[in-house]
């Protein structure tokens, strides 16, 4: 059972009921009663008209509290920390002035350079520039044609 809408009023419209009205553009238009068709006809807008499904839309009529009420729900950020540093102490460090985080900036990188050289003061250096190779690796070297074994 198909149930049309009328064009006019937004009632339903059940089978073997209604009028059909088709234009000279071969527009259809379905309506209830006669009512309907002789006030579209007369090119009234069904907005203005009171018992009408789309004033009633319109103006707000009959609508329940709850679906009035309805709201959709906003998502709420919230900032979270990462590896190695809370939410806190993200917020305190984006709340510091430029001056003092270029400061602390700098007074790391100092820091880095400083351990950088320290590890390679105390690296043991070889006079000839080479690096030492492990052992029974440069002792044998490979005959040219010969086959490789155990690896890729």
């Amino acid at each position: 059972m198909k149930v049309e809408f009328c064009n006019f009023s937004g009632y339903k419209i059940y089978p073997g009921k209604g009028k059909l009205y088709v234009r000279s553009d071969s527009k259809i238009f379905r309506f209830v009663t006669s009512k309907e068709e002789s006030l579209f006809l007369q090119r009234k807008n069904p907005r203005k008209i009171a018992w009408t499904v789309v004033y009633r839309k319109v103006n707000k009529k009959g609508i329940t509290e709850e679906t009035a009420k309805k709201r959709s729900r906003k998502a709420v950020k919230h900032s979270r920390g990462v590896v190695g540093a809370d939410a806190a102490a993200i917020a305190a460090k984006r709340n510091q002035k430029p001056e003092v985080r270029a400061a602390q900036r700098a007074a790391a990188l100092a820091e880095g350079k400083k351990q950088k050289q320290e590890r390679e003061s105390k690296r043991v250096k070889n006079p000839a520039g080479k690096v030492p190779q492990a052992k029974g690796a440069a002792a044998q070297p490979r005959a040219k044609g010969a086959n490789r074994t155990g690896g890729r």
